[in-house]
């Protein structure tokens, strides 16, 4: 075996090895997006139901409570980019109430604004991820990806209540 042949073996090989490593790192990118974006919607819910607890509680004045509840419904019912569009709102209507709320309400505003925060920025770096990977060159001319969709970034807006 001549070394030009060994030589051709061995890029193959390594080619081979780094398609199927990019690949499984690809499949598993993927995974962490739908695992972050399964946490992000269920802080969402948890942060509707907490909405609808505090206008249901009598701490809010009737009016800001069927506005809050209203919104709440909203953002629990909707989909796609009417839902981002809705969560800001329902992230607005909270801040809004924010100062005006005794102490317990404070905190589960600030404890719902948080744990969306922090699942929308765990779930923004996963897509992240995955657009850089599915951006090589390699990648697109091999066609790792598959037939998998890429992902979306969830435009929403989780201010630090206090802010």
């Amino acid at each position: 075996m001549n070394i030009g042949v060994a030589s051709l073996f061995f890029v193959l090989a390594l080619l081979g090895w780094y398609l199927s490593f990019t690949a499984a790192r690809l499949d598993r990118l993927h995974h962490r997006v739908e695992t972050s974006w399964a946490t992000l919607d269920a802080a969402l819910h948890r942060r509707v139901g907490i909405a609808l607890e505090i206008s249901t509680s009598g701490f809010l004045d009737p009016a800001s409570s069927l506005l809050l509840a209203g919104a709440a419904h909203d953002a629990r019912e909707a989909t796609g980019d009417k839902r981002e569009r809705l969560e800001r709102e329902l992230s607005d209507d909270l801040t809004s109430i924010y100062f005006e709320a005794d102490d317990n309400v404070r905190e589960m505003i600030r404890g719902a604004q948080e744990r969306s925060a922090l699942a929308h920025a765990l779930h923004a770096d996963a897509v992240r991820s995955v657009h850089a990977v599915r951006e090589k060159t390699l990648v697109r001319l091999f066609r790792l990806a598959g037939h998998a969709p890429s992902p979306q970034y969830f435009e929403g807006e989780f201010p630090h209540a206090s802010e």
